[in-house]
């Protein structure tokens, strides 16, 4: 436990006219308790049935609420290298951070295999892994490259992606980006991961797969890019408008892009990426402009803020209490409403009690300043 910042961003982020960044630290923790939800829902609805969809990810080619939150954190992880980059760091201590977080990651995506290698099998991709891949990555280009030169690499991965998903699988399954596992790409992760994926199956993929972690890259990079132009220090409000108006391009470009290329998040297309860098830019825009002003008051809790500045220690919690969304306890408030509401409403039920058992030892926590380092 450390008061020092975390390996996904500063611990009080500011901007070159000295202002404090508020706005980073909630869009973070937006995308923390999106996860959480998001991930909760999934676990509910196996269990007891139907729940809004837009909770639940795309199968394959679309786009949900549940598929803007995780992009949202590649992107603010971009975002807070840019602002926390002090010079050029030490590479070796990049490295052991995002070997961390990929150890991390390895052992939350395998828990119940450890516990059960009978019923559940070993998956080696996962969330923190494909964190901890991104951010090794742009830690290390950051402060050896120049904006025109990351957007270069970025634009040239999202570019480049799309022909690597047209190649000829080898094992004959005919390529259509619009059905899930047939794509050159989900055929690498068969070939490489062999069982140690998510899907299963001679069409089977991996959601956090190998060469889709391309575009993900490239989401952070566009991320630096977003960062350093927070560093300018513009009026909140003319730097949200700019960045408002660059995140509806996004959005724009992604659309139609994606009527060639879906956007399908489980591929991390590259339509997907713009479409969801939009939305995130268009959120933090609108934070930026309300909290980061001169006037706003500086706010040390809230539902958000501890979330944002504890985000590994948040996720990490949900992960390893999700088994408590079975106990009857949490499931009571459901069956009660199940027959008055349907089982669409009713579902919120247990996810937001967990979120808020979640959020207490995290707010806790932020409090006293315990913030978990990796």
């Amino acid at each position: 436990m450390s008061r020092a910042p975390t390996a996904t961003g500063p611990r009080h982020p500011h901007d070159r006219a000295g202002r404090r960044l508020a706005s980073l630290d909630l869009l973070r923790g937006l995308t923390v308790l999106g996860m959480i939800i998001v991930n909760s829902t999934a676990g509910v609805s196996r269990r007891d049935g139907p729940v809004f969809p837009l909770l639940l990810h795309a199968e394959w080619a679309g786009f949900t609420i549940a598929d803007s939150i995780f992009p949202a954190f590649i992107l603010m992880v971009g975002v807070s290298i840019a602002i926390s980059s002090r010079g050029l760091p030490e590479t070796s201590r990049i490295l052991v951070r995002a070997g961390r977080l990929v150890l991390l990651g390895l052992f939350l995506s395998n828990m119940f295999w450890l516990y059960d290698n009978e019923t559940y099998h070993l998956r080696l991709p996962g969330v923190l892994q494909r964190i901890g891949i991104a951010y090794a990555v742009v830690a290390l280009v950051y402060p050896r490259t120049g904006w025109r030169a990351r957007a270069a690499l970025a634009a040239g991965l999202l570019l480049a992606y799309w022909p690597l998903c047209l190649l000829p699988s080898p094992d004959g399954l005919p390529t259509d980006l619009w059905v899930p596992g047939h794509n050159f790409v989900s055929w690498f992760d068969r070939a490489v991961l062999g069982g140690a994926r998510f899907v299963l199956g001679p069409q089977g993929y991996d959601p956090e797969g190998l060469l889709s972690t391309l575009p993900t890259i490239a989401e952070a990079l566009i991320g630096t890019l977003i960062g350093d132009f927070l560093r300018r220090g513009l009026a909140p409000r003319a730097a949200a408008r700019l960045m408002a108006l660059a995140g509806a391009a996004s959005i724009l470009v992604g659309i139609g892009w994606g009527w060639l290329f879906p956007i399908a998040k489980n591929l991390w297309t590259s339509p997907f990426v713009l479409v969801s860098s939009g939305i995130a830019l268009l959120v933090l825009a609108a934070l930026h402009m309300l909290y980061d002003r001169g006037d706003a008051p500086v706010r040390k809790g809230g539902l958000l803020g501890p979330f944002g500045r504890n985000a590994i220690a948040a996720y990490t919690l949900h992960e390893v209490t999700a088994f408590i969304l079975t106990s009857d306890a949490l499931q009571w408030p459901f069956h009660q409403l199940a027959p008055m509401v349907g089982t669409r409403i009713a579902a919120l039920a247990p996810v937001l009690l967990f979120t808020a058992l979640v959020w207490w030892p995290i707010a806790a926590m932020d409090r006293r300043g315990w913030y978990l380092k990796i």
